[in-house]
């Protein structure tokens, strides 16, 4: 019994190490590719010369390149997609249903819609506001909105004191129908440019990422992901049944609200500075399970890292299929996403999960 423990021990750690080792190359060939081609071991002595351990000379041109452009998208990429897998693997868990995915609560509806009354009110009424911070408002009012959806569906599925997962969804639901009405009239209303802006956000950006914007999304999403694997024991005593739960000494109901609220947190800022991009909150956690097992103190980790590696992954394509034309990130990790979903679709019927 101990032997099999230490084999089974072992196989998570080789696993969480080949993770890890997948997502450092994707690291290193992100930051090589692009209109200038920085190979590996110019890579490293930019690095090593930017960190001081030892004088190199560089090329000038590569390092602006790497430090004013490509390293902030990397990280802008890495903290977003580790967020979308991680609330994926939690919401996933809390609900216990394989097709959820951080939409279902109507996070990203509302974020769109925070984001087009920006694009169709603000800009058309008061341009004068907007000024040089433009560029703030969109995610300003996506992560209002976003987090808006949410507190309004955690209110509505509210029943006796509890949280209920099935008025959760439908809750999720109808806010997200309600979005879609609203941005449907917005639309109708809306000229070439403002129609264009709108849709370029629902595809999905990483191009935007800066340091200034990174000195926001790092804090925020560095503490949701901190609470979201701290609720990894408690999600294992809920998989079992909430009864069982409650009798073990985990606060249900309390759990429930943290993994909603910081998913919520986690997917709104992402979804605030990307725009929407899908489908990875679905397929990761099913990857990371078919590689290890149902225990959460090993998915929620896991999750994070290979949601991270997916976008980096997907923006590597996105940026070198059409180059030097860059397709919307949301279509890449579709393309991904889709037939996996439809996979998933047909495997939970023929369990009857749905």
């Amino acid at each position: 019994m101990e032997l099999n423990l230490k084999l089974v021990k072992g196989k998570y750690a080789f696993s969480f190490i080949l993770l890890t080792g997948i997502l450092l190359g994707l690291l290193i060939i992100s930051l090589g590719i692009g209109a200038l081609e920085i190979t590996p071991l110019e890579i490293l002595k930019i690095f090593a010369n930017h960190l001081g351990i030892f004088e190199t000379p560089v090329d000038n041109t590569m390092e602006l390149v790497i430090f004013n452009i490509r390293l902030p998208r990397l990280i802008f990429t890495m903290l977003i997609g580790a967020s979308l897998g991680l609330s994926g693997a939690t919401l996933q868990g809390l609900f216990k249903n394989p097709l959820v995915e951080p939409g279902i609560i109507g996070i990203s509806s509302g974020a769109a819609l925070g984001a087009i009354l920006v694009i169709m009110v603000l800009e058309r009424f008061f341009p004068e506001i907007l000024g040089i911070a433009r560029q703030w408002f969109i995610p300003v009012f996506a992560f209002l909105g976003g987090i808006i959806a949410t507190i309004m569906t955690l209110k509505i599925s509210q029943f006796e004191g509890k949280t209920k997962v099935t008025y959760l969804i439908l809750a999720g639901v109808a806010m997200t129908s309600l979005a879609s009405a609203i941005i449907g009239i917005a639309i109708f209303y809306a000229d070439d440019a403002q129609l264009r802006t709108f849709t370029f956000w629902t595809l999905g950006d990483l191009s935007v990422a800066t340091w200034d914007k990174l000195a926001i999304l790092f804090p925020i999403t560095s503490l949701s992901v901190i609470v979201l694997i701290i609720l990894a024991k408690p999600l294992n005593a809920i998989a079992l049944g909430e009864a069982e739960a409650f009798h073990s000494g985990v606060a249900v109901e309390k759990v429930k609200f943290v993994a909603i609220v910081f998913s919520a947190l986690a997917v709104s800022t992402a979804v605030a500075f990307s725009g929407i991009i899908g489908f990875v909150g679905l397929v990761v956690p099913h990857i990371i399970r078919m590689c290890f097992n149902a225990d959460h103190t090993i998915v929620l980790p896991a999750s994070a890292i290979g949601g991270a590696c997916l976008l980096i992954f997907a923006d590597i394509f996105a940026r070198t299929l059409v180059a030097p034309a860059e397709l919307p990130i949301g279509v890449i990790t579709a393309l991904i996403g889709t037939p996996f979903f439809i996979y998933l679709l047909i495997t939970a019927k023929k369990k009857r999960l749905i």
